[in-house]
Order: structure tokens, then sequence, then C-alpha cells
């Protein structure tokens, strides 16, 4: 292993050189207080930056254990490392030549803490010997290594090392991997250096958060807003909390508070909503959206001062809405639509344009697919020939009832209701859509799937809902008993549409054909563009109206993991739900480094359901 002097002189001698030849500086290099290792270094001023990782053992750093000693902490104290890394990052590196040159970054971080690649807390491999002459360095890296007993912090970051045009600017280059990188080290990873009450309340508040999500199905509830949490945002493009002496800081009505000791903060009060059907009700902008909004990213642990810390929200809560244009390949739309013209199935619907109804069919449909897989209402179950029990273990799969989160906004009015006046004159044998009204509680009944829904346009769902809240001037108000009496008082006349019971949720098997990253190249091809597209192979993958993807990262791992199931499991056999619940216990058993071949600081935790989605809607997708 070579040291920082060694590097220093490498980079001054490479000055002026053609930028390829940067190549050589790839390798391990030992620092006064940590390592330096480069992995991956670009061969163009203009291409992705170049990845590096730098080690540093916890004799260095000086981390009390109690800041990482269970899987939350330790995951909150990463995500504080990286937040202060990036921004020290930020302020020392500077445009230093042709195109990405003194870029020294990790990755752009949201109000949303996640499980990310950006930071380790790892065991550290013991110093290698110097390579022999003529060996790759690289390769010599990938044999296995034995590892000390000796634990530490790995970062991951990028890096644009300095170019004028295509020649290599050495000096620039030595003065950011030798001065600028231990400066940022020096500060930013050694506990005496941070400021040690932010970091204990970033980790404190994490844990209190994860703890608080933990406890909604012990008290029947699918999700919990705090007294005092700051539900607006300063701009449709800026999400830290909205600062102004206007904003009303929420308070949970009476009849739906709720109380929990956390861990840290002791106590902490604020509404319950229940599991069942949930209705928000209100005139407009008095709040409604904020609220679901809100409760939309409770899947999600927050930073401290985000306003939304201790809003949790069941972990398998989908935002759903209407999508128009997107495509559906095969799915079983059948519970809500039928008897289309022309003929056209509805129990293996394919289409490259759906309606605003149609995909938000598809969208309920895939959601209950990827947490329930191939289930039935339990009337049916019951008619049903039993199983053996080892047929069962064969076929298990994870079972997880989501929670739909439904705004009247963004969904499809004639898949939302269909009320009387439109009954009797148009009559059901020439209406294909059930609307959601007659299903919403059927969702419920035969398969514990809850819904939070605004609605502000209509009373039908008065009926349908267990719990209806109010808001008005920012504040929740429990209406549902007054909503009840308004509901006798005013019968709507309406059928009820669909029968009796929801459906059946059938199981799809992708093809895997219908899957290539390549598209005739050498190589993969995967690229990411903001929060909203993946691109797979020759195909953009338009993610827009998957509402609660909050991280660039997401996307990288989403597509990583799209690549890695079509390796890995997919085999014309195996179901969505099955290979979605493989990829899924291997991320978790051996981390998002399983997506990839070399370690990269960029990618993010997903959910299952939003790696669903992105699969879904690749339009070269089939499935049987």
């Amino acid at each position: 292993m070579t040291n920082q002097q060694t590097l220093r002189r490498k980079l001054l001698d490479l000055d002026n050189g053609n930028y390829k030849a940067y190549r050589d500086i790839q390798g391990s290099y030992e620092f006064p207080d940590f390592t330096l290792i480069i992995d991956y270094v670009q061969g163009d001023p203009f291409a992705a930056p170049s990845k590096l990782r730098v080690q540093v053992p916890y004799t260095v750093t000086g981390f009390p254990p109690e800041l990482y000693n269970n899987p939350i902490r330790e995951m909150a104290l990463r995500d504080f490392l990286t937040r202060k890394f990036d921004r020290l990052a930020y302020e020392v590196s500077g445009r230093r030549g042709t195109g990405k040159s003194g870029m020294i970054a990790i990755t752009k971080m949201g109000q949303e803490v996640l499980e990310r690649t950006s930071v380790y807390l790892i065991k550290l491999a013991p110093p290698a010997p110097k390579p022999a002459p003529g060996t790759n360095p690289a390769l010599q890296r990938a044999k296995p290594i034995k590892l000390s007993n000796q634990k530490g912090v790995e970062v991951r970051l990028i890096v644009g090392l300095p170019a004028g045009g295509r020649r290599i600017l050495g000096r620039q280059a030595a003065e950011m991997l030798c001065d600028d990188i231990p400066y940022i080290v020096h500060r930013s990873l050694k506990y005496e250096q941070l400021d040690a009450d932010a970091c204990r309340r970033h980790v404190e508040t994490v844990e209190d958060t994860d703890w608080l999500r933990k406890q909604l199905p012990e008290k029947n509830l699918v999700a919990f807003v705090a007294n005092g949490a700051i539900l607006p945002r300063r701009s449709g493009v800026d999400d830290r909390p909205l600062s102004s002496e206007e904003v009303v800081p929420f308070k949970s009505p009476p009849s739906l508070e709720v109380e929990f000791e956390c861990p840290n903060q002791g106590k902490i009060s604020g509404m319950g909503i229940p599991q069942g059907v949930t209705l928000i009700v209100g005139g407009g902008y008095h709040g409604k959206s904020t609220l679901l909004k809100a409760i939309e990213r409770g899947v999600y642990n927050h930073v401290p001062g985000d306003g939304r810390e201790f809003v949790v929200t069941d972990p398998a809560a989908i935002k759903i809405r209407a999508e128009d244009g997107r495509s559906v390949a095969g799915v079983d739309i059948s519970p809500f639509i039928n008897q289309l013209p022309q003929g056209r199935s509805t129990t293996q619907f394919t289409t490259e344009n759906a309606s605003g109804s149609t995909s938000q069919a598809a969208n309920i449909m895939e959601a209950l697919e990827a947490g329930l897989g191939n289930s039935k209402s339990e009337e049916t179950e019951t008619t049903e020939t039993e199983t053996t029990e080892t047929e069962t273990t064969e076929t298990a799969t994870t079972a997880t009832p989501p929670v739909l989160l439904v705004d009247e906004d963004t969904a499809a009015t004639n898949f939302m209701i269909r009320d009387r006046r439109m009954q009797e004159l148009i009559s059901k044998d020439q209406e294909p859509i059930t609307p959601f009204i007659d299903k919403v509680r059927q969702l419920y009944k035969d398969y514990q799937v809850s819904t939070i829904l605004v609605m502000g346009g209509t009373g039908d769902y008065f009926e349908m809902a267990d719990k209806i809240i109010a808001m008005e001037n920012f504040q929740a108000q429990e209406v549902t008993e007054k909503a009840k009496e308004i509901a006798e008082k005013y019968a709507t006349g309406r059928t009820a549409e669909g029968g009796e019971k929801f459906g059946e949720i059938r199981a799809r098997i992708p093809q895997p054909a219908s899957l290539d990253p390549s598209r005739g190249r050498r190589d993969v091809r995967l690229k990411v563009r903001d929060v909203d597209e993946v691109i797979f192979g020759n195909e953009d993958v338009d993610l827009s109206a998957v509402e609660q993807l909050v991280s660039k990262d997401q996307l990288r791992a989403i597509g990583a993991a799209m690549v890695y199931a079509k390796k890995q499991y997919m085999d014309g056999d195996r179901t969505l739900l099955e290979i979605i619940d493989a990829v899924m216990a291997d991320i978790e058993s051996k981390s998002l480094d399983v997506l990839v071949p070399f370690p990269q600081g960029d990618l993010a935790l997903f959910r299952r359901f939003e790696l669903v989605a992105a699969i879904n809607r690749l339009r070269t997708l089939t499935v049987k």
C-alpha cells in the first residue's frame, strides 16, 4: 500500500498528460488518519466522475458506541455523517478546469433519512502488500480479503478529476486528493469536530420515529400525526418546512388523540388514524391535500426540524392516482372494470395507452399484487381444495396488506363515483366501470386493505367511512357522527354495484425476454433523470406518477435491482411477487451492494412497491 506522498508525486508527474493516464492512480493509499481507495477512474472529464472510498478507523473517529448500538441508530448516524461530509465537500470543492473538474461530493440529500450506500460502518481490511510489478491493482482487490477486527467508517464519494481540455491538471488533482479530502475527513468524520448535541438529536429523533411506526399495528392505526407538526412545505420544489408566522401547527381532535412513550423524547401525543376507511374532507385550500401529503411521506423517517419528524405511516401505504397514457401488461382489473367495448379482456388487461379509470384500476390491482400476491377473498378460500404444508411452504411469499392513499384531485372522477342520477341515465349493462365507492369497504373486509381518501366534492362516501376528518383553517376536526347524520337525512338513493365481494387478486409471471437493459448493446444501459425517470436499455420508464419516490439514488438502485432481478430470478416461472420477495431479501441480508459490481455511494433503499411500479411501467413488459 502506498502513502499520501506517493499519490501526490504520481499526480504531479501526470501533469499535462493525456486524461486517460489518470487510471494509473487506481489503488489504495495510506494517509496518516485514513485509507483512500480509488475504485474507478473516469476516462473523460465529461464522463461520470471517479469513484473513491475513504476508510477511517473508530480509534480516529471517536464516536460513542451508543450512537450506533442498534441498526436504526447506525443508519441515522450514517445519514448524519453523509450530510456533514457532503456539505463540507461542497464548500471546499470548486471548478478546476473542464467538465466535472474539481467536483467532490457524495449525493444530494433531501428531508428524508434513507438507508444509503454513501457511508457504512464496517470492518476494515488490514494493509495489503504492495502489488508485484505488472499486477493489476483492481484485479488484486477483487480477490477475497481477510478482514481485521478493527472497525471503522467508510465514506463513498465521487470526484471529478481536473482537466484542461483533455489534459491532466496534476497539481489541482494533488490539491483535491491530498489536501482537500484530508481536510473534509478531519472536519466531518471525527466526533470531536462535530456538533455532539446535533448528532445525538439526529440519531434519537430517527430512532423515535422508527419506533413510533412499529407501534401503529398494536393500536390498530395506519398513521399518526403528532401535535405541533408543521405540515406545509415552502414550495413545490423546496421540501423544507414553510417558515411563516401564519403557519398553523397541527393539533389532533380530542376524539382521535393517542399518546406514545418514545424511547428518547418520552411522551408524544397526536392524531391516530385507525385501520379501515378514513375520509378527509373540507373546503378548498384548508389543508386536506397537505395532510395527505404528509401522511404519504410518513413511510420515511425525517431529519430533525423538518416539521414532519413525528408523522408516521404504515410502511405499506401507497399513493394511488390516475395516470393517463401509461402502459399496462396483463393486469386483472375485473374487480373494477368489465365488459369493455369490442370484447376486450379485463382479466388480462393490456394497453399502451391507459385511460384515467383503467390506469387507476391497474395501479390499485398492481399494488395489491405486490403486497398480497395471488389472493382470494375469505369466502372463496373456504371453497378451494386445501394445499399441503409442503406446497404452502414452496409458494410462500410476503403478504403485506397495503394502505391506499387517494386524493380526488389526482383521481379519475368516473372511477371514484357514479351517482344515482347517472345510474338512472346510463344503465349498468352499458357502464363497464364499478366505481371505487362500491369496492372500498370490500377491500377492507376481504383483504384488510385500509384506505385514506381526500374527498371534498361529494358526500356519497360518508356511508363508506369509519372515520371522517374535516380540515378547517388547517385544523383537524372529527365529524364522523355529523356526517353519518347527514347521510341518513339525505339518502343518495344510489344502487351498489359490482357484487358483494371484491374479487380475486391474480399473480402474474413476467417473461424474461421482455426486460432487456442492453437492447442490442454490449453493456447494460441504465441512467437516471431526476426522481421521475429511469432509462432502461432503450426505454424511458416514466415514474412521475409514483409520488413516494424522493431521491435519485432510489431510482439508481431500482434500475440496478431490475437488472439484478432479470439476471438472478426471472425464469418464466416465478411470479412477480416471488421475484420481488427474493430481491428484497437479498438486499436485506447483503445490503444494496449486492445490486452493483463494485462499491458505489449513490444508491438508496426503495420499497418493494416502487420497484414493482418501475417494472410494471416498462412498455416492453409481457406477462403470463
